[in-house]
C-alpha cells in the first residue's frame, strides 16, 4: 500500500525520558497494541542522570521559527509539506513523499536542527533532538485531513 502521507513526530533531547509520568514507548517493545510504559520514578531519575546536557525545551520564538522553516526544509528534500507544529518538547510534520519515511524523519531532524543552530548556537556536543521518533502512515483522505487539523491546532504561531 502506498500511503498518501506520513505524520512524523520526534522529541527534543531529554525532554521525555522512560519512566516519565507522561508515559513513553520503548523502542524495542513498540508493536501495535503493546502497552506504553507508565510512571517509574527510579527509572526516570536514572535516565535523567545519564543525560549529557540539560533537556532541550524550545522557546516560543524557536517554535515559531521552526514552523516557518519546515516548508523550506521539505522543499529541499523534495517532499510535499502539509503541516508542521513545534511544541516545547516535540515536533509534528505531515508530508507526502515517495521516499522512505525513516529517511525523511532523519533529514527533517538534521536540517531543522541546522536551521535552529544557525540562529541559536549550541555548546559543543549538544543537540536539539532525541533519538528516533514516530512515523504514522496516512492511508486515506479522511485521515490526512484529520492529521493536518490535529497538527494545525498545536502550532506555536497559531496560524
Amino acid at each position: 500500500m502506498k500511503p498518501l502521507a506520513f505524520h512524523i513526530t520526534w522529541g527534543t533531547y531529554g525532554a521525555r525520558l522512560h519512566g516519565d509520568p507522561r508515559r513513553t514507548v520503548e523502542r524495542g517493545n513498540n508493536l501495535y497494541g503493546t502497552p506504553v510504559l507508565g510512571f517509574d520514578g527510579e527509572r526516570w531519575e536514572e535516565m535523567k542522570k545519564n543525560l549529557k546536557f540539560p533537556p532541550r525545551i524550545l522557546t516560543v520564538e524557536q517554535r515559531v521559527f521552526g514552523e516557518e522553516i519546515i516548508p523550506k526544509v521539505c522543499e529541499r528534500g523534495g517532499w510535499e509539506h502539509h503541516e508542521a507544529a513545534f511544541g516545547a518538547d516535540h515536533v509534528h510534520v505531515v508530508v507526502t513523499s515517495k521516499h522512505e519515511p525513516q529517511v525523511i524523519r532523519r533529514l527533517l531532524k538534521r536540517w531543522a536542527g541546522e536551521e535552529l543552530s544557525g540562529r541559536w548556537k549550541l555548546q559543543a556536543g549538544e543537540g536539539w533532538w532525541a533519538e528516533g521518533g514516530s512515523i504514522r502512515w496516512v492511508g486515506d483522505e479522511a485521515y490526512l485531513r484529520d492529521a493536518i487539523q490535529y497538527v494545525r491546532r498545536q502550532r506555536a504561531s497559531g496560524s
